[in-house]
């Protein structure tokens, strides 16, 4: 029987990881207050430096509050946009962990419904605005 693949590279195992791979590790698991290092951030440190870059890149995007600053968007917020963005990739890691980060922060299963059917009827709109190439006509302040 096949051995099930979980990436196309072997995941770099949490008990291996040392120096910068093991400091970013245990960021991970404390600023996102989990148990675990999760498969993608396990598959990135096959490559310490992009690792290191989208580690710190998503930290300061997705979770400002533990560099010590306040985002304009609320922590909800922006996992509702993750998991709508990772809908219309077609992820299903990105949607199954932005499921579990929102649900984790509050969302219930109706309000998961809305967030879907809103992707679901800007998607639509969307194409049917590039489909006729219809020019904007309302902006937004330059302010």
């Amino acid at each position: 029987m096949a051995e099930q693949r979980l990436a196309t590279v072997r995941l770099v195992e949490e008990s291996e990881a040392t120096g910068a791979v093991a400091a970013i590790f245990a960021d991970i698991k404390a600023t996102k207050k989990l148990d675990f290092i999760p498969h993608f951030w396990r598959v990135l440190a096959t490559n310490p430096t992009q690792l290191e870059l989208v580690w710190t890149r998503l930290k300061a995007i997705m979770h400002p509050e533990a560099e010590g600053r306040t985002g304009r968007l609320d922590p909800l917020t922006r996992e509702i946009i993750a998991l709508a963005v990772s809908a219309t990739n077609g992820c299903a890691y990105c949607i199954n962990s932005h499921t579990a980060a929102v649900r984790k922060l509050g969302l219930d299963v109706e309000a998961l419904g809305e967030v879907m059917a809103v992707v679901a009827l800007f998607n639509g709109t969307n194409a049917i605005a590039n489909g006729y190439q219809i020019e904007p006509d309302v902006f937004p302040p330059l302010d």
